[in-house]
């Protein structure tokens, strides 16, 4: 899944543009990493890539069509091909693990069988199989990461986003999150991470997007 952006501009409420007149191409199956200084756009970068927030100008084009023309309605069919992490993961407290992974498929209407199966399949790819029935609480802040990229790629997205996914963990807990995005990376997974963490470009040597107050510098 291709995604090219041109002249893509976020402004706020006030006239805060946090992203400026960006262009860049992500081709698909690449590892691009968008790092830049705390307040340089990252985050509203990724949330305009994964239609989070709607540009104020310029075009956003996934696959030949510009998101940037169509209307609401059409967005939950673009978004389906995305899976997404974030540093808050938004899991639910009241479930256990395998139930948090089920939510998506159970959005989407998959026969719950075959809903389990996906699932637990999800969890045993980042090492949590075993804690299944655990509740996020009793999870280390390592495992709760993992159980969100479980949910995150579950649906099988053709792109994994993530802002700052390894920001409060440990270096060891941080290591193991980079190698499993490594790991969809190396099955044909676009992966696009907004990152401060350095070790992903020695690691991975990924594409990168370089952000300065908001304008892509590299």
């Amino acid at each position: 899944m291709m995604i090219e952006a041109s002249n893509l501009t976020k402004r706020y409420p006030g006239g805060f543009e946090a992203v400026k007149d960006a262009s860049f191409q992500i081709d698909a199956g690449q590892m691009v990493l968008i790092t830049g200084h705390s307040g340089a756009g990252k985050t509203t970068l990724v949330k305009l890539i994964s239609t989070i927030e709607r540009p104020t100008s310029g075009s956003l084009v996934v696959n030949g069509q510009n998101l940037s023309a169509i209307g609401r309605s059409a967005m939950p069919h673009v978004r389906r091909h995305f899976g997404l992490v974030f540093q808050d993961q938004k899991l639910l407290f009241d479930r256990n693990a395998l139930e948090n992974v089920l939510l998506p498929l159970q959005i989407a209407g998959l026969p719950r069988r075959d809903a389990i199966r996906r699932a637990q399949a999800a969890l045993d790819k980042v090492g949590l199989l075993a804690r299944e029935k655990a509740n996020p609480i009793a999870l280390s802040g390592g495992e709760q990461q993992r159980l969100a990229i479980a949910r995150a790629v579950v649906n099988r997205p053709t792109v994994l986003i993530a802002d700052e996914p390894t920001g409060n963990l440990d270096a060891d807990s941080g290591a193991a999150i980079l190698e499993i995005f490594a790991d969809f990376h190396r099955v044909g997974v676009t992966v696009v991470v907004a990152t401060h963490d350095q070790s992903w470009i020695e690691r991975y040597h990924p594409n990168v997007l370089r952000l300065d107050h908001g304008r892509v510098v590299q």
